[in-house]
């Protein structure tokens, strides 16, 4: 008999391997007898807590168990939702056949052993970001998934906001023109951890935004910041992400800032556009400025062009529920969601790539299988 690695369960059954295509629609995670989808969240607290509030509203699916260690939490929930089991360990969660799929929504360190238990044991996964704190575990987790057939989706929140898919929907029409470059600045005052630094706690963030709006293909990656709080955990960084074809993306993301700032500006070379996620209303700006070159005599100059300001109307919807229902979906259907695990990988890449800048002084460190600048 194989190692418990080796083996895929769901409902007390080991599933045939091969290809999620070739499995049985149930075994992809299609409910093909129509019930709703039954979701576990392992962890409830500062951030899982939304989690649990998200899918206890959502139509397509149950909220079935809520997994978390503090006996607080848990009466916290058996008050505000009576009709979910709690449990004080994920196990729970996981052996439970009736369950479909599982939110890990616990600290960073904790994602890689949880989610290749959750997958072993049958369930589709949503983790939150990042998907792992190495390389190695992120690119095994996503074998993992491939071989059970199952989900594996990381929670990059951005990607399921409407103004970065306006943003995204301008780039592929050619509204913008060429890309040139992004600078994102998340910044705020706190909230400080000690098992993380401010790299891998804010940075998935825009390095997922990063891959999504300008593509793959950073050719390396550069990174210098401080630890001003704790020794070795970093408050600020600044890092740089540099593509084979010039463009450019710079990230700033700090926990020991004076204002809370939450924008993104991307330039190309025929307009520009800002999306600023702290505004209450008026989120995006489209500016119609660039420079055109512009050749007088035997002089090469530059002409700045400066046009309107549009300001575009974009339906809102909370990112998370809009999260919580591609998870869903995903599981009816199998189809691969918009932050999958190679998209989670993909982060994982380049914030190792950054941390080892980090650690060399900001020395531009190569990101593995890119092509030279």
């Amino acid at each position: 008999m194989g190692s418990r690695r080796d083996r895929c369960r769901r409902s007390g059954r080991i599933l045939r391997k091969g290809a999620p295509e070739d499995l049985p629609p149930a075994a992809r995670g299609r409910r093909g007898d129509g019930a709703v989808v039954r979701i576990g969240v392992i962890g409830a607290g500062a951030w899982g807590r939304n989690h649990v509030r998200t899918f206890a509203s959502l139509e397509e699916a149950e909220l079935a168990v809520v997994a978390d260690r503090s006996p607080e939490v848990r009466r916290r929930i058996a008050r505000d939702h009576p009709h979910v089991r709690c449990a004080a360990d994920a196990a729970q969660a996981f052996e439970d056949p009736s369950i479909d799929g599982v939110v890990l929504a616990t600290p960073a360190p904790t994602h890689a052993r949880l989610a290749r238990a959750a997958l072993e044991a049958g369930k589709h996964v949503l983790v939150e970001k990042p998907l792992a704190l190495d390389v190695r575990e992120a690119e095994e987790l996503e074998r993992l998934a491939r071989k059970c057939g199952r989900v594996l989706m990381v929670g990059h929140l951005l990607l399921y906001h409407p103004a970065v898919l306006y943003l995204k929907r301008l780039l592929d029409e050619g509204e913008l023109g060429r890309p040139l470059y992004l600078y994102c600045e998340r910044v705020n005052l706190g909230v400080i951890r000690r098992d993380e630094n401010a790299l891998w706690s804010l940075g998935p963030h825009d390095l997922s935004l990063a891959l999504f709006l300008l593509g793959d293909g950073v050719s390396d990656v550069s990174a210098r910041g401080a630890a001003y709080i704790t020794p070795g955990v970093h408050d600020v960084v600044f890092a740089n992400l540099r593509y084979g074809d010039h463009r450019m993306a710079n990230l700033h993301v700090s926990w020991l800032d004076p204002h809370k700032s939450r924008r993104v500006v991307l330039v190309g070379d025929r307009k520009m556009a800002v999306f600023d996620d702290m505004a209450a209303q008026e989120k995006v700006r489209i500016y119609d400025k660039g420079a055109l070159p512009d050749a007088v005599g035997y002089a090469e100059h530059l002409t700045v062009r400066s046009g309107d300001i549009l300001i575009p109307k974009i339906p809102m919807s909370e990112p998370l529920r809009e999260e919580a229902r591609a998870f869903v979906e995903a599981i009816r259907t199998g189809d691969p969601p918009r932050t999958g695990a190679s998209h989670g990988v993909e982060v994982v890449r380049l914030l190792a790539a950054a941390q080892a800048s980090l650690e060399d002084g900001g020395r531009p460190v190569p990101v593995p299988g890119a092509p030279a600048p």
